[in-house]
């Protein structure tokens, strides 16, 4: 494993791996236990000018290279992964401070992805429209944008940086990819290391490890990059979104949520429990749809909260290596803080603590917190930690009044006995994804993921990925001579 945090410590650029040549490091930890696992010279704005210059000189040849044989770097990617699956799953665990179940959801959607990239890179077809001038045939051609742009978070960084990389890379497109700082190996070099082996030319995919205290905004306002896929926060997404729109580019944003998972009076109780636990965390609940809010019909408020608390008491807290801790450490100490803050900001509005978990360097043990005044701001924020809202309703207009009371609309879950009684409750909620008796953490390789609201803009998977990382060209051809009003 540590050879993957000496031999990956570096820039990929033009095909090349390379130092950086900025006058400081990014210093990549392990979130657990503070080990230093790599030391990175980070990328300046000329590096990052010179991976968008090799990612259009290169995007050429590659976009008019048979589909077919594209289509083999992706099959050969999935078997790389699939070959060295216990090492990754190491690695993941150590920069991100995941356990070894959460890296093997990772990896299995990474999989997926990939597999679905395989068939993506056959996906763009040519249509004829008909036209009303006699002799004119009209073709509409599916065309890679050119360049994309592509920054990833720290939560899940392997399969949020593929879910953009390779689609776009299967569409004919270059890609240039900036990970988070901190998860730089996972997010971004190991990538570059999985297509280089699967045989990507040089120069396709270029991964710049740096800071915006180095480079400010020149990534996503370089001229190349037609298209520019940012996961991230709310706050970061709207100003990635405006430097878009000032340049006519395309901003493709998977941000925030403040997912409900609803218990209506009819549930499976025991199973809502299982569901709501394991939505709000997962991963140490750092997820974009991660159950912030657990609502509950006030019928049944009793025996669900008793057991939902006893459940989330049993969760083990500790080092994400051993198999039985199903909460590791969240990614930094600032997170800690933050979400330390939020529990002692709730109880100071009045909430009580049901379950009050301690903070130990980065290990935020579990909390639960309900009576918190309606009007708090804590229930209308993304709360990124192991922290639940447990609240409760009377009736389901007063849960669907309190579920849209957000400016979040990405993800939610509704349990009930009735499923068309679910059905027509998630029609009701401003989100971009709902669950019926299910949690609010999925994600499905041809099923459009994405948000409404500040949750973001734009579709991702499937045929979303044409939407994203495509344009359409019309060209028309005169069969005979046209006519001219002069």
């Amino acid at each position: 494993m540590s050879s993957y945090f000496t031999d990956l410590a570096q820039q990929y650029i033009d095909g090349e791996w390379r130092p950086g040549t900025g006058s400081w490091d990014i210093i990549d930890f392990n979130p657990y236990d503070g080990e230093k696992l790599a030391s990175i010279t980070i990328a300046t704005v000329d590096e990052v000018d010179e991976a968008y210059q090799a990612a259009a000189r290169a995007q050429k040849k590659w976009a008019a290279t048979n589909p077919y044989a594209r289509r083999a770097v992706f099959e050969k990617a999935l078997r790389i992964i699939e070959d060295r699956e216990q090492e990754i799953s190491e690695v993941i665990v150590a920069e991100l401070g995941g356990t070894f179940l959460k890296a093997g959801f990772e990896l299995h959607l990474v999989k997926e992805f990939l597999r679905e990239a395989i068939h993506l890179a056959l996906r763009p077809q040519g249509r004829i429209i008909p036209s009303p001038v006699d002799g004119k045939e009209n073709r509409v051609y599916t065309v890679p944008v050119g360049v994309v742009g592509v920054i990833s978070p720290f939560n899940f960084p392997l399969l949020l940086s593929l879910k953009s990389v390779a689609p776009a890379l299967a569409l004919g497109n270059g890609v240039v990819l900036k990970p988070h700082q901190n998860t730089p190996i996972v997010g971004g070099s190991l990538v570059a290391k999985i297509f280089e082996d699967a045989g990507l030319p040089g120069g396709l995919l270029n991964v710049v490890i740096t800071d915006i205290a180095e480079i400010g905004d020149a990534f996503i306002e370089h001229p190349i990059p037609k298209v520019i896929s940012f996961t991230g926060s709310d706050k970061v997404g709207r100003h990635v979104a405006t430097v878009c729109a000032s340049q006519f580019k395309r901003a493709v944003l998977e941000l925030g949520g403040n997912s409900a998972i609803v218990v209506l009076d009819d549930a499976d109780i025991d199973y809502a429990v299982d569901a709501a636990v394991f939505s709000r965390y997962v991963h140490q609940g750092q997820v974009c749809m991660a159950a912030n809010r657990v609502l509950v019909d006030r019928s049944i408020a009793d025996e669900f909260t008793e057991k939902f608390v006893t459940k989330v008491k049993s969760l083990k807290v500790g080092d994400p290596r051993d198999p039985q801790t199903v909460i590791g450490p969240v990614i930094n100490s600032q997170q800690a803080d933050a979400l330390s803050g939020v529990v002692e900001q709730a109880i100071a509005e009045g909430a009580t603590a049901l379950v009050h978990g301690t903070t130990t360097d980065n290990l935020v043990a579990p909390s639960v917190l309900t009576d918190l005044p309606a009007d708090s701001d804590l229930l209308r924020q993304e709360v990124f930690g192991p922290v639940a809202f447990l609240i409760t309703f009377d009736g389901e207009e007063e849960a669907v009044s309190i579920v849209n009371d957000t400016p979040y609309g990405l993800s939610g879950a509704v349990h009930t006995g009735d499923i068309e009684r679910g059905v027509n409750f998630a029609k009701q909620i401003d989100t971009g994804m709902f669950h019926v008796n299910d949690g609010t953490v999925h994600d499905e390789p041809i099923v459009p993921f994405g948000g409404e609201k500040a949750s973001g803009l734009g579709r991702l998977n499937g045929e979303s990925m044409l939407d994203a990382f495509t344009s359409l060209k019309w060209i028309s051809v005169q069969h005979g001579r046209s006519g001219f009003p002069f």
